[in-house]
């Protein structure tokens, strides 16, 4: 019997047939970062990078299936909460997180399409709040997500601080506020962390000239659940996975795949599996 194991990394998301986003973002990152990833689908999605044309849900007893036959099995080290478009699918990951002790848990809030589909229904957008939230050891809106989630508009990048604050107050533990959909040629994203005292950080960068932009934020919240499967600290984990998705976006920026936004470059720097002592 071997005494070494793989990084586990579960992806509990929706599938995007086209590829860009969804679990198969998730997979292509995990990978390219030297995770083992596995999967839990919660709803299909006929998709391609113009935007959103289906979506076939996943009953829950099926979802709760998928998880318990990774989990007890193969194990997790950390875990990426995507699309979550139901109530009952929400409980059954907040069933699992708790049943299973399942660590390092980042929720992307996955509500709105890059193409500005609508993803989930209104009143589960509650549910999420109150079952998840608690749960995650980092939430990473962006600013369509976060409007829905205060029920706003976030507008201005001076109001981004104030919005984590207010995410905090809902019950995350951090929050990952993602400000790429604001003006401007600098993007500013906020990491907050709860206190006493919480803890405000604005991490900035330059725009990069690209129309390839769906599913950075499937690939940065995984990227971030890579580097917590990888023993690193979040606001560590935070940074290189920022830092892998600018360079997905740089090397693909040319490329022209589709007619509308196109995917990131996932594996434009592969890196070995890391193992671990088991």
């Amino acid at each position: 019997m071997s005494n070494q194991r793989y990084a586990r990394v579960l992806s509990i998301a929706g599938s995007d047939s086209g590829g860009g986003a969804g679990i198969q973002a998730d997979l292509k990152t995990f990978a390219a970062l030297g995770c083992y990833g596995m999967t839990a689908i919660t709803a299909l999605t006929a998709q391609n990078t113009r935007g959103v044309s289906g979506i076939h849900p996943v009953p829950p007893a099926f979802l709760k299936a998928q998880l318990q036959a990774v989990i007890e099995d193969i194990g997790v080290d950390a875990v990426k909460i995507g699309m979550l478009h139901a109530a009952e699918i929400v409980e059954v990951v907040a069933w699992a997180i708790d049943t299973y002790r399942l660590p390092n848990v980042v929720l992307d809030p996955v509500m709105v399409a890059t193409s500005g589909d609508r993803l989930i229904a209104q009143e589960t957008v509650q549910v999420l709040v109150r079952q998840l939230f608690p749960r995650a050891a980092l939430v990473t809106p962006n600013l369509d997500e976060l409007s829905l989630l205060l029920g706003r508009p976030v507008t201005q990048a001076a109001q981004l601080e104030i919005a984590a604050a207010d995410l905090l107050a809902l019950g995350a533990r951090a929050v990952l506020v993602k400000g790429g959909h604001l003006e401007g040629d600098d993007i500013v994203d906020v990491l907050a962390q709860a206190g006493p005292p919480a803890r405000f950080e604005a991490l900035r960068a330059g725009r990069i000239a690209t129309i390839n932009t769906h599913g950075t934020g499937c690939t940065l919240s995984s990227a971030i659940a890579c580097g917590l499967a990888l023993g690193q600290p979040l606001e560590a984990a935070v940074r290189q996975a920022a830092a892998f998705v600018r360079a997905a976006m740089t090397s693909g920026a040319g490329v022209r795949t589709g007619g509308g936004h196109g995917p990131l470059d996932h594996g434009h720097a592969p890196v070995a599996s890391r193992r671990f002592p088991g």
